[in-house]
């Protein structure tokens, strides 16, 4: 079956795939190599890498920038604290985001309407930093870990692209159905619209994760205390520390060595996100497209 398959196939078709398949492999490496760059950067002796001598295969491995990265009390600190901040705030995130894109993903709700246009409003505009960090202080956020979470509970991005899935994949005969047997909006929302949600769940909860791991101006402006600074903070204080080392007046990372410090935060900092992606990867394209069926 697979010979008359191929059989079938002209010689335009075959030339048209495996030009594909030649520009599919060229993307890739474009995108690809770049982190596999950082990887052996890191591990290689610097003077070679600043020579342009380490390109496929990593030259006189060491592990030094590693070794000061978590030789550094502070590195594990900024690891809870992110970490906390991230699982917590992507919580919070969905149980708000989720009810708020299906409320208004009911025709039968009025006020959706101007509702979404306020929400709107939010994204184009806002109040500025100062009157921020005033509004802040007030309400008691600053060096306080739910800086990072009350204040961008929701993103309106998101929201729209999860009332657009609701709009777009559950159907208002399913809900007609429901109501039938004498099933709540309550009652439909967490016992079928959500087990149909997992996509767009997925999709959203990963934007939410990796915008609280990258977080690096709430931490900058509005946290003061040492032992909340969340890891992005921490690992510019290393790179700052590295700096002044090589300008002459500091001490603890050596000169020779400050790229592989550099390409061992790079790599401390995705890592993790990098390893939770393929497995929401599945879900990711298909919540993403039917997301964006309706506006």
């Amino acid at each position: 079956m697979m010979q008359t398959l191929f059989k079938r196939k002209t010689r335009s078709d075959i030339v048209f795939d495996v030009c594909l398949a030649i520009l599919c492999l060229v993307v890739f490496l474009i995108v690809a190599y770049p982190m596999y760059f950082i990887i052996i950067a890191s591990v290689s002796d610097s003077n070679l890498v600043n020579q342009g001598l380490i390109t496929l295969l990593p030259k006189n491995i060491g592990f030094y920038g590693f070794t000061k990265v978590f030789s550094d009390s502070r590195i594990w600190i900024g690891y809870r604290n992110t970490l906390i901040y991230s699982l917590v705030g992507t919580l919070v995130n969905l149980v708000v985001t989720l009810p708020v894109a299906f409320a208004l993903s009911r025709k039968e709700f009025k006020p959706r309407r101007i509702l979404m246009l306020f929400f709107t409003f939010t994204m184009f505009f806002n109040g500025g930093l100062i009157p921020t960090y005033l509004l802040y202080k007030q309400m008691g956020l600053i060096d306080s870990m739910w800086v990072f979470i009350i204040p961008g509970a929701l993103n309106v991005y998101n929201m729209i692209i999860a009332r657009s899935f609701f709009e777009s994949s559950i159907p208002n005969s399913l809900y007609e159905a429901a109501e039938l047997d004498g099933c709540t909006y309550f009652q439909f929302f967490f016992k079928i619209a959500l087990p149909l949600s997992k996509a767009v769940i997925s999709v959203i909860g990963l934007y939410y994760l990796v915008g609280h791991w990258n977080d690096f101006f709430t931490g900058l402006i509005y946290i003061r205390d040492y032992n909340k600074q969340p890891l992005q903070i921490v690992l510019r204080d290393i790179l700052l520390a590295n700096a002044t080392d090589n300008s002459g007046v500091g001490t603890g990372y050596a000169q020779a060595f400050a790229d592989q410090i550099k390409y061992a935060v790079i790599i401390v900092s995705t890592l993790p996100v990098l390893i939770i992606y393929p497995f929401l990867q599945k879900y990711f394209e298909k919540g993403v497209m039917i997301g964006s069926m309706k506006g």
